[in-house]
């Protein structure tokens, strides 16, 4: 068996959360033995679906996880970022057939709270490795 190729997608709008996510993931990986084939950076988390796409769309890539955190503020507008990313990222998966793992906390948490939640990161490395190894090949119709 080949050894399992991910991507990162890092958002880093709360740089210091980020970074601890980042880490989380990359130790989860290694520890599972497969490897991040390309990590790209974007400045928030409702910039990570493009990137999830563009790594998707790679043959070296088996999966891609995505790693970020949405804190509340005094409007909605944390619901709204994580609803519209949840379902681009989800249509990213199905788009490009490869698993596309959510690992972003919130939305409808404080900073605080977001640091206390940076295991996420491992969370998703984790689960786009066992997406990655545990689904079975598509079959493509002629």
């Amino acid at each position: 068996m080949t050894e399992t190729t991910l991507g990162l997608v890092v958002a880093r709008y709360y740089a210091s959360i980020a970074e601890a996510m980042e880490e989380s993931a990359r130790e989860a990986v290694a520890e599972r033995g497969a490897a991040v084939a390309e990590t790209v950076d974007v400045p928030g988390a409702y910039d990570t679906p493009l990137a999830a796409d563009r790594l998707a769309r790679r043959d070296d890539i088996d999966a891609v996880a995505v790693v970020g955190t949405i804190v509340s503020g005094d409007t909605d507008h944390d619901q709204v970022i994580g609803q519209a990313i949840a379902t681009k990222l989800a249509d990213v998966s199905l788009d490009r057939d490869t698993p596309v793992t959510f690992g972003v906390s919130g939305p409808g948490q404080s900073g605080a709270e977001a640091r206390e939640r940076a295991e996420k990161g491992a969370e998703a490395a984790d689960a786009a490795v066992d997406l990655a190894e545990g689904l079975p090949t598509a079959e493509v119709a002629a």
